[in-house]
């Protein structure tokens, strides 16, 4: 009987002991996949699967952006995400006017608003010397009211874009493919590039990374600046996929967006960034919350139960989200 506990402590001992706190979250998002084969069949849950890599990805990709500037230090976090993604959407469909000849000017103009608001975010904060959650959160409400005096009569997604928002190749989604070369690319700038090496030192020692010689503002500015500029992507892939733009289609990823980086193993203090867990967290994310739709759960119920998983797969993970 103590050798069989001691077996077990030991295999859970060695389970904490993965220094990738990334898995734990393909490790929920498994688990969870697993209970809606058990509950509703295979057929059902390989359709909610497919269904992720399409709908799913529009978390994996606000969350990229949310991972660059959480990782430039403790205290940032960009709030303005759903409002940005308002704009952008509203922006990119009108400059587009439903032409195929427009589509890269439309695109175009969406980026150019997530450059214009990342930077817009960052002098709030350098300059009036306002912590970012509050900067965010100010101009998120600035920027909202612009979307809305531009969100009157709104022209449909062009044809092309709609037809490639709704595409595949060889059964997989173009925009999960899409927000695999980002990843893929954003691996890189972190990873192998000096920009990566310089955003992880400021996160981890702003004052000693500027000792070092560090340009910490220049470096943390191109943060907030690309984090606008994915949250701009995202709102033209889910403009084409839906049909259109909309006011309110960015309001659910605010939270979602911090929430797939913590899960995901990031530290919250800045420092490390995690692109995997991204992925693992937005799926885990999503079909956890099929899960919850599909058993009628309300509001309160999904909130509930929505919260408890996060603070069970953060827990699972020994704390090595945070420091």
């Amino acid at each position: 009987m103590n050798t069989l506990a001691e077996n077990n402590t030991s295999a859970w001992s060695r389970i904490k002991a993965i220094q990738a706190p990334w898995v734990w979250s393909f490790i929920g998002a498994v688990l969870v996949w697993l209970a809606i084969v058990a509950i509703f069949g295979f057929g059902i849950a390989s359709n909610v699967a497919q269904t992720a890599l399409t709908y799913g990805v529009f978390m994996v990709l606000v969350g990229l952006g949310q991972m660059l500037v959480i990782t430039s230090g403790v205290g940032n976090i960009d709030l303005s995400v759903p409002s940005t993604i308002a704009l952008a959407g509203v922006v990119g469909m009108h400059t587009m006017g439903g032409a195929n000849g427009q589509i890269v000017a439309g695109i175009a103009a969406a980026l150019g608003v997530g450059v214009a608001i990342g930077l817009a975010n960052y002098a709030l904060i350098r300059m009036l010397r306002i912590p970012p959650i509050i900067a965010t959160l100010s101009s998120s409400f600035i920027i909202q009211s612009i979307a809305i005096t531009q969100g009157r009569q709104l022209p449909p997604p062009p044809p092309a874009l709609g037809a490639f928002a709704t595409g595949r190749f060889l059964g997989v989604p173009y925009i999960a493919l899409l927000a695999l070369a980002l990843s893929i690319v954003l691996a890189v700038l972190l990873h192998r590039a000096v920009y990566g090496r310089r955003l992880s030192a400021i996160g981890q020692n702003a004052r000693a990374a500027w000792l070092a010689g560090v340009d910490v503002h220049r470096t943390r500015c191109l943060a907030y600046v690309m984090s606008s500029m994915i949250a701009s992507l995202t709102a033209l892939l889910i403009s084409a996929t839906s049909g259109g733009a909309s006011l309110d289609m960015g309001v659910e990823y605010m939270l979602i967006s911090i929430a797939v980086v913590v899960i995901g193993g990031t530290l919250v203090a800045g420092g490390k960034a995690t692109i995997a867990g991204v992925w693992g967290a937005s799926m885990f994310l999503f079909l956890t919350n099929a899960v919850l739709n599909a058993v009628g759960a309300d509001a309160g119920v999904r909130s509930i139960v929505y919260g408890a998983l996060i603070i069970a797969v953060t827990v699972a993970a020994g704390g090595k989200v945070v420091r």
